[in-house]
């Protein structure tokens, strides 16, 4: 099996920093398809050719998955809907029959196959993705997936290593495609789809909402583990509570202490680069936006250990968590996807049963629990639109074609799992059980 390559390897220069780019507005459509783009075989290797897989595994490949194609309208005869259009079938079904889904989505890097509609052709997969292969052949699926890498594991320091190859890539680069309070998370609208909202509002009120539940104002003592950018530290301050944030990322901290200073709130923040398991005193609000993503199953137990001790008695915690259903969860726990490759390594999303059973074990109830996974598709697709308008900026910080091709189809992958309701995102209330004074 092939060492997984890092995605800081598709910038050919450094480009690190929290310099500020312009958001360029040329347009709200996706950029045309770029076929068969150059491939550094050194940055991926596992890109720049179709792997030599055997004569059985291909036909098998070509077999099912040209069949359920067809069956699902996305190639075949003219129809309505969205298309998938194969430049170079014989390497398509080669990396399918050889790594399955990780061979489907490096193909679409390597530009072996296209779409006018990229999240519209993976939404349709993703609604019927237990019928493209047929029940018995399913109980085989070991045979063709890999197992997660070890080097991926969660410990400390494969954590700290882990978020540097997502969150570290540069500033600049999710500058380029999220808003301006630079919230990489699932936003909240008044109505779908977000024709009255702009992304900015919306996150707010995502944001908002989080710190009602927690009950968070003048004089909260907050804990916030996973940074991100300072947008919801920022608007816990100016509520008038004192926050203490963690987070791994080097550049998420400076960019996040540098914002927090320039809106006056230094003296009410305190940016740590610290491990959730390291956390020191108590707390009456503890705040997590989708960073249990990060933890994995092995580390779920002492991450909801952590929440635990953190808070004080009659404490809230809010979680924004992804979710999706258990048994996808434990089949995805066991394997090596395209994700856990190329974009989010050692990421795992849970199920609601295994955030429920977890926290519980740790001491904790869930007093509330809310659905909205619509409105992360809407969100996902507006980042994706940002992303396609501001290519030339993304090129212009090192980014090559591969990645960028790799980013659209991991932008695309995510909202049709919403899109699909294959996955949900869930806001949740956890307390001990007892009230606070």
């Amino acid at each position: 099996m092939t060492r997984p390559v890092p995605t800081f390897q598709g910038r050919t220069e450094p480009a690190r920093g929290a310099a500020r780019i312009p958001v360029q507005k040329t347009g709200s459509g996706p950029a045309p398809a770029v076929r068969r783009p150059e491939v550094d075989a050194d940055r991926w290797p596992d890109v720049a050719r179709p792997p030599s897989a055997g004569a059985a595994r291909t036909a098998v490949a070509r077999h099912l998955v040209g069949r359920a194609l067809e069956r699902l309208a996305l190639t075949g005869p003219p129809a309505r809907g969205p298309r998938l259009v194969l430049h170079d079938a014989d390497a398509f079904y080669r990396r399918i029959g050889d790594g399955g889904l990780i061979g489907f989505g490096e193909s679409y890097t390597a530009g072996e196959w296209d779409s006018d509609d990229l999240a519209g052709v993976l939404t349709v997969l993703a609604a019927h993705v237990d019928e493209l292969v047929p029940a018995p052949l399913r109980r085989l699926r070991a045979l063709w997936v890999s197992a997660r890498p070890t080097a991926d594991r969660n410990t400390r320091s494969g954590s700290r290593d882990n978020i540097q190859r997502h969150y570290d890539l540069s500033n600049d680069l999710f500058a380029a495609f999220l808003d301006p309070t630079l919230s990489y998370s699932s936003a909240l609208f008044t109505a779908l789809p977000a024709r009255f909202d702009t992304l900015a509002a919306a996150q707010h009120r995502k944001i908002d909402r989080l710190l009602d539940l927690a009950d968070v104002g003048e004089g909260t003592r907050l804990l916030e583990i996973g940074t991100g950018w300072g947008e919801l530290a920022l608007r816990a301050a100016a509520r008038g509570a004192r926050v203490t944030t963690l987070t791994l990322s080097a550049e998420q901290a400076a960019l996040a202490r540098e914002r927090i200073a320039a809106a006056g709130h230094g003296d009410r923040v305190d940016v740590q680069l610290r491990d959730y398991r390291d956390i020191e005193g108590r707390h009456d609000a503890v705040v997590s936006v989708e960073m249990i993503e990060a933890v994995g199953a092995e580390y779920w137990p002492a991450y909801f250990q952590a929440l635990r001790r953190a808070l004080a008695p009659g404490g809230r915690i809010a979680l924004q968590a992804i979710t999706m259903g258990h048994r996808q969860m434990l089949h995805t726990a066991a394997t090596h996807t395209f994700i856990s490759k190329y974009v989010f390594p050692g990421g795992l999303i849970p199920s609601r049963r295994a955030i429920a059973e977890h926290s519980a074990a740790a001491g904790l109830r869930t007093a509330a629990d809310d659905g909205y996974g619509e409105h992360y598709a809407e969100t996902l697709r507006l980042w994706r639109e940002r992303f396609a308008a501001n290519r030339t900026a993304v090129t212009g910080l090192g980014f090559d074609p591969v990645f960028q091709r790799m980013w659209d189809f991991y932008l695309a992958y995510s909202e049709a799992g919403f899109r699909s309701r294959y996955l949900d995102v869930r806001q949740l209330l956890l307390t001990d059980g007892t009230h606070r004074r």
